[in-house]
């Protein structure tokens, strides 16, 4: 089913590395990523926006290859930067063949570092930039389940195309809504941490029919590779752990999630 390629195993099907920031990888060249994300039968790569700065940069890191793709939106950490031109630049942008998703939008009262008031208020002003292009979401949520449910909850009859809560962390209240209304839970490095219990209980509860693979790179890197950059080309052992976790063939998870991945941000195949 697979062979060693740098310990890391690369499958006979390919993968969909749904959430990532390529403009934040430092270690290495980025054409050599691609080439070893590649090398590992990843056939597409989606590198998320974050913040006014890097809203152009994702859009011109989408064209340099027909397999990536990107999103555009503001990150909550930077809701305060959220203005009337940004989010006219992300309407432009939004529905451009490229681009997938809106996001990352959503909320932080983890690190608070915009006013939880206006990051609320950019939140749902993106939201309905998404229902308007009838574009997916990607969702940041950490600290604040319960208000992150009830801004959803407002745009249940507008959002007709879901998407993803990414990076999944929060509990198994949100995890219930989220699936009940039709949304992707993500899953990246974490559900390999040795204390991250909480979030291979989530993975456990969730269909595997709603399950989106990520790395979140450069960030959490999955075991054997903590203490070094992460990567999209690392992105198979967080398919082998969720496997692992929900004791089901490797080959159905990478089916499944391939699928999943297809109907939330590329419907037309």
């Amino acid at each position: 089913m697979s062979r060693k390629k740098r310990d890391i195993p690369v499958f006979d099907q390919p993968l969909i590395e749904t959430h990532c920031h390529l403009d934040y990888l430092k270690e290495r060249p980025l054409e050599e990523t691609l080439a070893a994300t590649r090398g590992v039968n990843i056939e597409r790569v989606i590198t998320i926006a974050v913040s006014p700065a890097n809203l152009a940069t994702v859009r011109e890191l989408s064209q340099q290859k027909p397999w990536l793709y990107g999103t555009q939106g503001i990150h909550p950490h930077d809701a305060e930067s959220y203005t009337d031109p940004c989010e006219d630049e992300i309407r432009s942008h939004g529905g451009d063949d490229k681009i997938v998703a809106i996001g990352e939008i959503g909320l932080d009262y983890f690190y608070d570092n915009a006013d939880r008031t206006v990051q609320r208020e950019v939140f749902r002003r993106q939201l309905q930039v998404a229902a308007d292009l009838d574009r997916p979401v990607v969702i940041h949520s950490r600290e604040a389940d319960e208000d992150t449910i009830e801004i959803l909850s407002e745009f249940e009859g507008s959002l007709k195309r879901r998407g993803v809560i990414h990076s999944f962390t929060s509990g198994p209240g949100l995890a219930r809504y989220a699936l009940d209304q039709g949304w992707c839970l993500g899953f990246n490095g974490i559900t390999t941490f040795n204390k991250a219990e909480n979030v291979r209980d989530i993975v456990r509860m969730a269909p595997i029919g709603q399950i989106l693979l990520e790395t979140d790179s450069p960030f959490l890197t999955p075991v054997p590779y903590r203490g070094r950059e992460n990567a999209p080309f690392y992105l198979p052992f967080v398919a082998e752990k969720i496997a692992e976790v929900k004791a089901l063939p490797l080959e159905s998870v990478l089916s499944h999630t391939y699928r999943n991945s297809l109907r939330t941000f590329f419907p037309a195949g």
